[in-house]
């Protein structure tokens, strides 16, 4: 399973704008053993006026980026994000779309390029915004969720034209997100280019799978 990692202090946390966050299926990361769901010690939300980040993955500037957020402590953003978890899984059968609980205890979408995006384009699918409208659905049912979307692409090309398509990918869907609902503050979105394939990009398939968007949800105050 992917995982988007991030970085976590007791009492405080901070989501970097364009670090590579995700351990990708070839890491093996789901975690889903290495923690109790419903006692996680802290899991993520977002602070009002975080809003989208517009950042470049490569950019030293975004690197060194961290806004603090809120945090949700003990086992009810938990059992919140469990069921979650179950809606979503409802929700995306037969869609296409992966989902997973991340090794940081969040909630994972994995929405491979194949059902998202043409080649070299960042405008969504028409056929995709059905399956993004349950998404938002179940993410407007509370508004108590905080959403980092995140673009990959796969290696053909450099890092001038890959970064800013998947910035563009993770944009759109997190655009088309808070139209349909989801709090703007909430939702950060950021790309990361050709970082952490998730199969192998010596294969049309394998690079069709690395061409994704990735939703993480969180708990959000």
């Amino acid at each position: 399973m992917r995982a988007l990692v991030v970085s976590t202090v007791v009492g405080a946390l901070a989501l970097s704008g364009c670090q590579s966050m995700n351990t990708g299926a070839g890491g093996n990361g789901s975690g889903v053993s290495q923690y109790d769901k419903t006692a996680i010690g802290t899991l993520i939300g977002a602070a009002a006026g975080y809003g989208l980040s517009r950042g470049n993955a490569n950019s030293s500037a975004q690197n060194n980026r961290a806004a603090a957020i809120g945090a949700i402590l003990g086992g009810a953003g938990g059992l919140y994000l469990d069921k979650k978890e179950q809606r979503l899984r409802e929700q995306m059968a037969g869609t296409g779309v992966d989902v997973n609980r991340n090794a940081d205890g969040s909630v994972g979408l994995v929405m491979p390029g194949n059902i998202t995006f043409d080649t070299n384009q960042s405008t969504i699918k028409p056929n995709f915004y059905t399956t993004l409208n349950k998404v938002a659905q179940t993410l407007t049912e509370d508004n108590k969720s905080a959403i980092l979307v995140t673009g990959y692409t796969d290696n053909t090309g450099n890092d001038s034209i890959n970064i800013p398509l998947s910035q563009a990918r993770a944009q759109a869907v997190a655009s088309y997100l808070g139209s349909q609902g989801v709090p703007r503050t909430k939702i950060n979105a950021q790309g990361n280019g050709a970082a952490n394939p998730i199969a192998s990009n010596a294969t049309p398939s394998g690079r069709e799978q690395n061409r994704r968007v990735e939703i993480s949800i969180y708990a959000s105050q």
